[in-house]
């Protein structure tokens, strides 16, 4: 599968976070994480829309859909 996000994003988010150092790993992992937790929302985001009768996703679906997942 390829990824989205750049693992520098990563970084950057750990250390906004208060991290003085981030391992590659760390990153990595966060990484995989964020993307299957944004797919998860993505799904239920499009369920929103279609059942609202819209092919096109808004930002009100996001976030009924982050609000289950």
């Amino acid at each position: 599968m390829r990824r989205l996000l750049p693992l520098a994003g990563m970084e950057k988010l750990l250390k906004k976070a208060g991290a003085p150092r981030v391992a590659e790993p760390a990153k990595i992992e966060l990484r995989e994480v964020l993307e299957e937790y944004a797919e998860r929302i993505g799904v239920k985001a499009l369920r929103f829309s279609q059942h609202s009768g819209r092919k096109t996703i808004k930002a009100s679906d996001i976030k009924l859909a982050a609000k289950e997942v």
